[in-house]
């Protein structure tokens, strides 16, 4: 069963529960409302004919007693069960001494309970079938010195009140059941409506799921209601998986790139790793000289193969998500350790160290240590010039409190410069630019960096102009700490 179909039911329900307790409500009204004004009607005459007193002087034994005309049009109407009012007199011992010519041979009831309250001195009302109709019979007591001395009976057909409650309850029934069918229409179509956007979502999601197509959108022009808000949300959450694909697209297009890369850099060295092998056991024999040649080739291969290999390492390790040490680490005493480190990599260049500043960030210190070794050799492969680093407070990008700095590391060099197309391509896995190329590396001592710098909520960027130099700049949150350690 469809959800619209549903609704429509339960509203129609709902609709038809409620005419019928309104129905039943008025129903219920109009009948106390018809048994009491003609309950006051019998007991008004009841009165009046107790205050003539008829039978003071009538004796029992003549003709029955003929009040004056007693319809509701003042006449006496012909026939029973016709709107009169039909008159019985009754002896204290309930015995009839007298009635209304109309009654003719037809005794108006009363029972033991009836006659007791009269007997009592109390009015009685009660319904009683008289000849096939359905009467209402007023029984009262007329007191003489706090003695009953007769009794009157008025009774009238209720036959016009049933007709009319039976008209009335068939018009209720008939419109009733009217209403709710027009309901149940009208529902179904503002339903079908009001659901529409839901249709369209569902054959949106079908015609991703057929299509594989993460960039159509529900198309809704409604109210923000909770369609609107099932309409919009369907559409972020289509955005961000959209947006999920993507990634994962590039993610796995860079894995395969990454391995064709790894690949040719492993080719080379295992190829000429073989090619010597095959040297070697080549006959006749080759000569001592061109043995060890060969030999020295072999293992600065195998150098170069460990290399490789450490260098994979230690990027993947950066990039699997590892959570690093958070610590407090001092800028100025690693800055400098990290210098005089890199200076035995090439004694002949100089390497400066100015403005340094006694402040800490928050990292690790061996990542961070890592980081600052691979710009410093990356600078003294590039560039023949002095190298200067230098330590700044900076204010962090988008944050709204300007008093919370970062701290900056930058590593300056005085080189060539990197071209302006390469230099948003020098943080990719083995790329490398043409001036590059002939020196030595294979590409990944950037990438590593940069991986490692924003495991720790950090960022390393470069700056670069041709025939001046380039900049690496690391940044790192501030730690929140007052003073330097000490020596």
């Amino acid at each position: 069963m469809s959800i619209r179909l549903r609704l429509t039911l339960l509203y129609s329900v709902i609709l038809a529960l409620t005419l019928a307790g309104f129905s039943a409500m008025l129903y219920g009204t109009q009948a106390q409302s018809l048994l009491a004004g003609e309950k006051r009607i019998l007991a008004d005459m009841a009165r009046r004919f107790g205050e003539h007193r008829w039978f003071d002087d009538k004796p029992p034994e003549e003709p029955p007693f003929s009040p004056p005309p007693l319809g509701d049009d003042g006449e006496l109407r012909q026939g029973f069960g016709a709107r009169a009012i039909y008159v019985q007199f009754l002896s204290p011992e309930g015995e009839v001494v007298g009635h209304s010519e109309d009654l003719g041979e037809i005794v108006l009831p009363l029972s033991d309970a009836g006659l007791r309250a009269a007997q009592r001195g109390e009015s009685w009302e009660e319904i009683a079938s008289v000849e096939g109709e359905r009467m209402l019979i007023h029984t009262m007591p007329v007191m003489v010195d706090d003695q009953v001395t007769q009794m009157i009976q008025l009774a009238r057909s209720l036959a016009d009140q049933y007709q009319y409650l039976s008209t009335l309850a068939r018009n209720l029934f008939i419109g009733s059941g009217v209403a709710t069918v027009a309901a149940f229409g009208i529902g179904w179509i503002l339903s079908g409506l009001v659901l529409r956007p839901i249709h369209r979502i569902t054959q949106t999601a079908q015609a991703i799921g057929a299509e594989r197509d993460l960039s159509r959108r529900v198309q809704y022009a409604g109210p923000n209601d909770e369609i609107g808000q099932l309409a919009t949300t369907f559409n972020e959450m289509l955005a961000r998986l959209q947006a999920a694909y993507q990634q994962v697209k590039q993610s796995l297009q860079m894995q395969r790139q990454f391995v064709a890369d790894v690949s040719h850099e492993l080719r080379t060295p295992l190829t000429t790793i073989r090619g010597n092998i095959a040297l070697l056991r080549r006959e006749p024999a080759i000569t001592v000289e061109e043995e060890a040649d060969v030999l020295d080739d072999m293992a600065d291969e195998s150098d170069r193969l460990i290399r490789l290999v450490n260098d994979l390492l230690a990027l993947a390790h950066a990039e699997s998500g590892r959570q690093l040490r958070s610590e407090t680490v001092w800028v100025k005493p690693l800055v400098e350790e990290v210098c005089r480190q890199a200076m035995l990599l090439d004694p002949d260049r100089t390497i400066t160290c100015e403005s340094l500043l006694d402040v800490a960030v928050v990292g690790d210190h061996d990542g961070l240590k890592q980081v600052l070794l691979i710009l410093l050799d990356n600078a003294l492969k590039h560039s023949t010039g002095t190298i200067t680093v230098a330590t700044t407070c900076v204010a962090p990008a988008g944050s709204p409190n300007p008093a919370s700095l970062d701290v900056a590391i930058s590593i300056r060099d005085t080189g060539p410069g990197i071209e302006p197309d390469v230099l948003p391509h020098i943080f990719e896995r083995f790329y490398r630019g043409d001036d590059a190329r002939t020196r030595p590396g294979i590409g990944l001592g950037l990438p590593i960096a940069k991986a490692l710098a924003e495991a720790q909520d950090g960022t390393l960027t470069a700056k670069s102009q041709v025939g001046q130099g380039s900049t690496l700049t690391l940044t790192l949150p501030r730690a929140s700490v007052d003073r330097a350690p000490s020596s």
